[in-house]
């Protein structure tokens, strides 16, 4: 049946009525005539623009899909040209290495991790004092391989190899206007934050903490840490005093670089109080947005009495396995796991960024993070190293300023948030801007929904989401995409190349839907844990890896593999539930509630009883003005829409309507903090 549109469901969409009669044939000829990936790939191209209805761009990929094999998985939103494959930095691999196919390309990383790394060290660039013996060596095992056998090197160097003059971060304050940071300006900033330390009697080997917002100085701080041959303390910044100081006491803390105020949305939120509050060693504090008259606490230093005015370092020489910096996951206990990365983890986030997220020499990287979060050195390492400009917007991301920065930025590489996207989705904040320098988008942090990336990849003319899971204890992704393969919304392409993965059903059986578990070794996984045991956590009791010696490495996503040999994300196990008997996860329930009328977003948690049995179903839920005046009729579409289309013993046990959700640095949801709440509301049942 051949597909057609009437001018009635264009103009519906929100298209005048004369614009819609002039784009209605040339809709219509091509939705007849071609294939429908060719078909989207001339209306992207030629018609649908970012200022038109966003529901004109789905009744426009719907229709052009309609026909779709479903067999061949979700249909792609996003097709490479082969001039967009040549250009990438994998077809430039490929070429080198005289490899067909990007499938090949991979089998052939994981067959040959050792030279696979080697080659990356090479095209990166990395820098040695002195260069390796070997690759990698198993002489202390499988689950803590030593990398770079008896290099030396200093990381932070190999961040400095664009020329002088290429602008290296390109930042706006909210209020203020656009600038740029040349490599040679960051270098000499960088230098001036060793020297400092020096001169304020650190030694190699102190830890030192970071609790700042991400900004020109603390991306020099953090460089100047590693260069001092220091280690640098990952607290972000919105952390309460007690999580600070726990933060503190587990790294081993001997300084901490803070700011005085947050500067958000035109309030100012105290940090400088919060660590002191928090016990916290000698601080260098840089003022923002208080008087200069502002009194510190004895032994502090301000910004500009530690700050040398040397800008000449050398940097310390350390060993492949030194620390460079100490991060913190939530884990699923109340203290947090603390994961040093060394010398190599940054290599990782690096290939990551040259391969996946295809940084080029003379990019402009942005992505909305913080030093607290993983994100935040990834996107200093994946950015200097490949010889791109780092894009920092000091304002608030869900805001149209974040996007008009992306705009006068010539931002090329724009990494979110799914929850960011959602409340550009909902505000329409980002209408009318030109987006057109990005190459390419790329999502972590949680799972997304095809909608809303949908609705991202319409903001740019197209331009394919780049999906990116992985973790603080892996440096970077196990699993993602890429610019040469098509791109479906929310789904991830490929495992990242020089890893593998193999998914398990309950009964520790291959499966195209279950637990996912990693195949090592790979340069940026873990071998150790600061506070906790890590063969416990990460490779004990795993089932017996098809391929032996290498043991499977736990990670706890669960994840499904389509039929089109892509995957789709679907949350953590240590999230899912059983509720009568069955087992479904918090995501699978959240994705389902969360596209209901009146539902902004949902927590789904499992709580037992006070006196046993069975777990009950308890959702929260960030709602519209409108839905909390009818929380009873909401609560009964909800359940409906659950028993509809997910199990039919599936009750929902409370629903409790909260203003946000409370998450992570990383601005993952926090289901164990709802819990405990929830736990301590039960008791007082006239609260719920």
């Amino acid at each position: 049946m051949a597909k057609h549109l009437s001018l009635q469901q264009i103009v519906t969409c929100g298209v005048e009525e004369d614009t819609a009669a002039a784009m209605l044939p040339p809709i219509n000829q091509w939705l007849a005539s071609l294939p429908a990936a060719d078909c989207w790939r001339r209306l992207t191209q030629h018609l649908l623009k970012p200022d038109h209805p966003f529901p004109l761009h789905q009744l426009l990929y719907e229709t052009t899909f309609s026909d779709w094999d479903t067999g061949q998985g979700p249909a792609p939103a996003w097709f490479p040209t082969d001039e967009q494959i040549q250009a990438t930095n994998i077809a430039a691999l490929m070429h080198k290495l005289k490899v067909e196919s990007y499938p090949e390309l991979h089998t052939w990383s994981i067959q040959h991790r050792a030279e696979f790394w080697e080659v990356m060290i090479q095209r990166l660039g990395i820098r040695f004092w002195e260069k390796y013996t070997e690759i990698v060596d198993f002489a202390n095992g499988w689950e803590a391989p030593q990398w770079l056998v008896d290099a030396r090197l200093n990381i932070a160097e190999s961040c400095f190899q664009a020329p002088e003059n290429a602008p290296a971060i390109v930042f706006q304050p909210e209020t203020g206007a656009l600038s740029t940071l040349t490599y040679g300006e960051l270098h000499a900033l960088t230098n001036r934050v060793a020297n400092g330390l020096v001169d304020a009697g650190f030694q190699p080997g102190d830890a030192i903490a970071i609790a700042m917002s991400m900004t020109v100085d603390s991306v020099a701080i953090y460089l100047g840490i590693v260069k001092a041959g220091c280690i640098v303390v990952s607290i972000a910044d919105s952390f309460a005093a007690d999580e600070i100081a726990m933060r503190l006491h587990l790294s081993g803390a001997k300084g901490i670089f803070t700011q005085t105020v947050i500067q958000r949305a035109g309030k100012q939120l105290p940090l400088y109080a919060k660590v002191i509050n928090a016990s916290a060693p000698k601080a260098i504090v840089l003022a923002s947005g208080l008087p200069p008259s502002l009194e510190l606490r004895q032994g502090d230093l301000t910004w500009q009495d530690f700050l040398s005015p040397y800008q000449r370092f050398d940097a310390i020489s350390c060993a492949p396995g030194a620390y460079t910096n100490i991060l913190f996951s939530s884990g699923t206990t109340g203290e947090p796991k603390a994961i040093p990365w060394t010398q190599t983890t940054p290599i990782k986030c690096a290939v990551d960024g040259h391969l996946h997220q295809d940084i080029q020499p003379g990019d402009v990287v942005a992505w909305p993070t913080k030093l607290g979060w993983m994100m935040g050195p990834w996107l200093i390492y994946a950015s200097l190293i490949n010889q791109a400009a780092i894009a920092l917007y000091y304002g608030v991301p869900t805001e149209r300023g974040l996007g008009q920065f992306i705009q006068e930025a010539q931002v090329t590489m724009l990494g979110v948030v799914p929850s960011i996207v959602s409340a550009w989705k909902t505000k329409s904040c980002m209408h009318g801007l030109d987006w057109s320098s990005i190459k390419a988008f790329s999502s972590t942090g949680e799972c997304s929904n095809p909608e809303d990336m949908f609705f991202l990849m319409s903001l740019a003319g197209y331009r394919p989401i780049i999906e990116y899971c992985g973790g603080t204890e892996i440096g970077g992704g196990y699993i993602t995409g890429t610019r040469v393969q098509p791109a479906v919304p929310s789904t991830f392409t490929t495992p990242a190349l020089g890893l593998d993965i193999l998914i398990l059903n309950p009964d520790n059986q291959p499966a195209d839907k279950g637990e996912m578990f990693i195949i090592p070794p790979s340069i940026g996984l873990s071998t150790e844990l600061l506070n906790q045991d890590h063969h416990p956590i990460y490779f004990a009791n795993t089932p017996p890896p098809p391929l032996p010696p290498s043991p499977l490495r736990r990670h706890g996503d669960h994840m499904e593999r389509l039929s089109n040999g892509y995957y789709r994300a679907h949350g953590r196990v240590d999230d899912t539930m059983n509720l009568r008997g069955v087992k479904v996860s918090s995501v699978e329930i959240e994705q389902l509630l969360n596209a209901e009328a009146g539902i902004r977003e949902t927590a789904a948690i499992a709580v037992s009883p006070a006196d046993g049995g069975p777990s009950q179903l308890v959702i929260y839920a960030v709602v519209t003005p409108a839905a909390q005046k009818h929380k009873a009729t909401l609560r009964a579409s909800l359940q409906t829409a659950v028993r509809q289309h997910l199990n039919p013993l599936f009750k929902i046990h409370q629903l409790m309507i909260i203003e946000t959700l409370p998450r992570t640095a990383s601005n993952k949801v926090m289901r164990r903090v709802l819990r405990d709440q929830y736990m301590t509301l039960s008791k007082d049942s006239d609260k719920i």
